[in-house]
């Protein structure tokens, strides 16, 4: 029986590894004695300065780099908690709930400002805006929205020219979209107003802001609601393509965050690298740093960032969730 049992561990964890992944890359492993797997929705290409940068420091450790949706890193953390040892995701929700839940571990030597942490087991290391991103020739001659009532006007004046080429998360399936989304809400009816008119327009709806970007560049579509500013910036190549905008009327920013798995083999390096994680964002070695610092308090940007606090969990609890989605789908649905 001892023995079926560990065949059967061995086979469910092979399984758990052949899983497909958005993306999926090992840094140092010929050379490690420690190996830690990070499941993250951070696309590898803007975070792979930040590891190649960790393991020249740290030569013993090895980096298991492992990318998929944030509602996905939610499920497989909570099926599986020990199958990773950190966890990095843009939905800050889905990440202080796990953290609540107690699925994080407890670093007490990590220095970081008490405002961009949570009960020394949650960090934040970026703040990132969600934008407006607009294909220029979509509005050539015309003028760009700089808020969601302009941009509300402007689909409405020219529907010919924005049927089925408006973009935006589908909630159901993205974590950072259904927080976005439900921040907007709270904030003002415009949101609302402005869901109504994209659904008329028969929206496209994506899973990440990466897939937007594309469909943006290409002209597929001509905009893109609550894209991830970053990505947007990141792409150096296509920058002629669209115009990135942080929207006056009440801006949306979110802190991408990390924890260590209190499941985790390698506790030890796995907090070296949160430590590090921090660093290096607001100080990068080599001055290769793809996603935004984390802004102070000082900035004056704290009152459009979403905190890391209790309230985060409100729209979690599944009778808001699912009141949410479905007005969000009598809105954004429409056929």
């Amino acid at each position: 029986m001892r023995h079926f049992i560990a065949l059967a561990l061995i086979f469910f964890s092979h399984a758990v590894w052949a899983q497909d992944w958005e993306d999926r890359q090992t840094f140092n492993e010929a050379d490690a004695t420690t190996s830690l797997r990070i499941i993250s929705s951070t696309d590898t290409d803007l975070f792979a300065p930040l590891i190649e940068a960790f393991v020249a420091e740290n030569p013993d450790v090895a980096i298991d780099y492992l990318v998929t949706e944030t509602a996905d890193i939610d499920r497989r953390f909570r099926n599986m908690p020990d199958a990773f040892d950190i966890a990095i995701s843009s939905a800050m929700d889905l990440q202080f709930k796990l953290t609540n839940d107690g699925y994080a571990l407890e670093l007490q030597n990590v220095s970081h400002p008490a405002w961009a942490q949570w009960r020394q087991s949650l960090f934040a290391f970026t703040s990132e805006p969600a934008a407006i991103v607009i294909n220029r020739a979509a509005f050539d001659g015309l003028p760009i929205p700089q808020t969601r009532q302009e941009l509300i006007e402007a689909l409405r004046a020219r529907p010919e020219v924005f049927r089925g080429r408006v973009g935006t998360y589908d909630v159901r399936q993205s974590g950072l979209g259904y927080l976005f989304a439900t921040q907007d809400a709270r904030a003002s009816e415009t949101f609302w107003r402005l869901m109504e008119v994209m659904g008329g327009l028969d929206v496209q709806l994506y899973c990440c802001s990466g897939e937007m970007i594309d469909d943006l560049t290409d002209g597929t579509i001509a905009v893109a609601y609550n894209v991830l500013g970053s990505y947007a910036e990141a792409r150096t190549e296509s920058r002629n393509a669209f115009e990135i905008v942080l929207p006056s009327d009440f801006p949306t920013t979110m802190m991408r965050t990390a924890f260590v798995s209190k499941a985790s083999a390698e506790p030890a390096a796995a907090e070296r690298f949160i430590q590090f994680l921090v660093t290096y964002q607001s100080n990068p070695i080599d001055g290769t740093r793809l996603l935004p610092s984390l802004q102070g308090r000082d900035s004056g940007t704290e009152r459009a960032t979403i905190a890391l606090e209790p309230a985060l969990m409100t729209f979690l609890d599944a009778l808001k969730r699912n009141k949410f989605t479905s007005e969000w789908e009598s809105a954004l649905i429409q056929n």
